[in-house]
């Protein structure tokens, strides 16, 4: 019925709750606007949203085109070999090593097969038109989270040019690709899929990043290693089990040595009792899980390992929500 990364953000929320922004490069200095925090009105759309899905009226399609958001050049990235880093792998399957969540969430965005893993997302994040309605609500979603956190890093006192930023789960570069372009970051790229590594360096190079200070490499979070002013890690953690919340954290703040960039989706009774209810309508492409985790433990997490919350916001359109926090090193 939805694939996995759809059913998972499937949000009640209303597009009337929500302050579309504008893309970064349409708008430059101007930031973009939260959503509204959760209403009472939005909760009770849970009731209509769960009816309306459960009886199976909506018949997704292709959508109609729209506008471009930023730099997402058509290009072709199966066959790019990796040249700037090496791979990384931290496990194998076969072994006791082994993270079940982890392999699943590797093979599925390795996959360049048409639907597969990594053709549906490169879709998603890209501008092609060959998209179904919830597919470009996500796509909408995702590029306001990453709106924001680009505003944060221009209304910072002191610029990110020059400095080292790692974007862990970087995706196609959607953040990655504009903080070095616009902002002149120092970028170390990485994602568990080979693929998206490839599609993160060849949107870079059409954008005409410096490509002496962007790397890109496949690499499970874990294996990052080295020190950098910011790390950003963005709509990853929804593949993370809450139990393995607190050790991803703590190995995003080792490699921190200023901010640590993070999002989620988070723990609400009203997004719990809708992913259940998705979860009885299976997609055969539906290969991975998705994992809503609290803000309070997230928070707490971070403090635990030295960092303080400076800055907050909320993404939530019809089928993606993402809560965003920065935390900044205590002094």
């Amino acid at each position: 019925f939805f694939d996995p990364g759809e059913l998972c953000m499937m949000n009640p929320q209303t597009r009337l709750v929500q302050q579309t922004c504008p893309s970064y490069s349409m708008v430059p200095g101007q930031a973009p606007t939260a959503a509204s925090e959760y209403s009472l009105g939005s909760k009770l759309m849970l009731v209509a949203s769960v009816a309306f899905f459960a009886a199976g009226v909506v018949t997704l399609g292709a959508a109609p085109q729209t506008s471009s958001l930023f730099v997402t050049p058509n290009v072709a990235t199966t066959a790019r070999p990796l040249t700037v880093a090496p791979v990384r792998p931290s496990f194998e399957l076969g072994t006791t090593k082994v993270d079940k969540d982890k392999v699943e969430v590797e093979q599925y965005f390795e996959d360049t097969g048409k639907d597969g893993g990594f053709d549906r997302w490169k879709r998603i994040y890209g501008e092609d038109d060959d998209i179904n309605a919830v597919q470009r609500d996500i796509r909408e979603g995702h590029q306001i989270t990453v709106d924001k956190v680009l505003w944060w890093f221009e209304s910072d006192r002191e610029p990110i040019k020059g400095k080292k930023v790692a974007d862990l789960g970087c995706g196609t570069g959607s953040l990655s690709v504009p903080l070095a372009k616009k902002l002149g970051a120092v970028i170390s790229a990485s994602d568990i899929s080979g693929p998206m590594a490839d599609a993160a360096r060849a949107r870079a190079e059409a954008a005409g990043v410096d490509m002496t200070k962007f790397e890109t490499y496949k690499s499970d979070l874990e294996s990052v290693t080295g020190k950098y002013h910011t790390v950003t890690c963005i709509d990853v953690m929804i593949h993370y089990p809450e139990d393995k919340m607190q050790e991803m954290v703590t190995h995003l703040s080792t490699l921190a040595t200023d901010r640590v960039i993070l999002s989620f989706a988070p723990k609400i009774w009203y997004y719990e009792l809708l992913k259940k209810v998705g979860e009885f309508f299976p997609g055969p492409s539906k290969t991975t899980r998705a994992y809503l985790h609290s803000e309070d433990k997230v928070r707490a997490a971070l403090r635990a390992n030295g960092f303080e919350i400076a800055r907050s916001d909320l993404t939530a359109t019809n089928f993606y929500f993402s809560r965003v926090l920065e935390a900044v090193k205590k002094n």
